[in-house]
């Protein structure tokens, strides 16, 4: 347990630091339609839940309950590298709350060639890791499926205002893509 205090207090440390450093000034609040709001809301709510509920009945599997969990340990890790690497990828154009520069271009390589929103897809597979190391199928529905929908919830809102803005350059960038996992999603 040790390693997944570690692991989590690093992955919350560094949404912190990102959501003090990497805010738009100058950004519209009603681009974001609370979505930031909302995913904060449902990330700390679940999360919570979640834990609390870790110790019911509702195991996964008795005998590979190590398997299970370095399976989650290693989801967590593999979705904040991937998360960063989306990031870094941005530079100063990623930022936590929607917002468009003005000298802002989509970026189609790397990465964003073949998903959108790869920042997104890694927090999901932390997520998911997350709740799998708690080997408790009740724990990691608490956990992951309402993040998924808050997840869900902000693409559809920073979609429509990517179309907005850069239009058919955008669409272009949709029939090419996916939004989270390439063939499905």
């Amino acid at each position: 347990m040790n390693l997944l205090l570690s692991i989590s207090i690093f992955w919350v440390l560094s949404e912190i630091i990102l959501a003090k450093l990497m805010r738009a000034k100058d950004a519209e609040d009603n681009y974001d339609k609370s979505s930031l709001k909302i995913l904060w809301i449902t990330i700390c709510f679940s999360t919570t839940i979640g834990i609390l509920i870790s110790n019911s009945n509702f195991v996964l599997t008795q005998k590979y309950t190590t398997f299970v969990y370095n399976s989650g340990i290693s989801l967590i890790c593999i979705g904040l590298i991937i998360r960063w690497i989306a990031i870094l990828k941005l530079k100063k154009s990623f930022t936590v709350n929607l917002s468009v520069s003005e000298n802002q271009i989509i970026v189609q390589t790397g990465i964003y060639k073949k998903i959108r929103h790869p920042s997104y897809l890694g927090s999901l597979l932390s997520f998911f890791g997350f709740g799998l190391v708690f080997n408790n199928w009740f724990t990691l529905t608490i956990i992951f499926i309402p993040i998924l929908f808050s997840f869900i919830y902000r693409i559809r809102i920073e979609e429509k205002l990517l179309s907005q803005i850069f239009g058919i350059q955008y669409t272009n960038y949709i029939e090419n893509s996916w939004k989270l996992v390439p063939r499905v999603f």
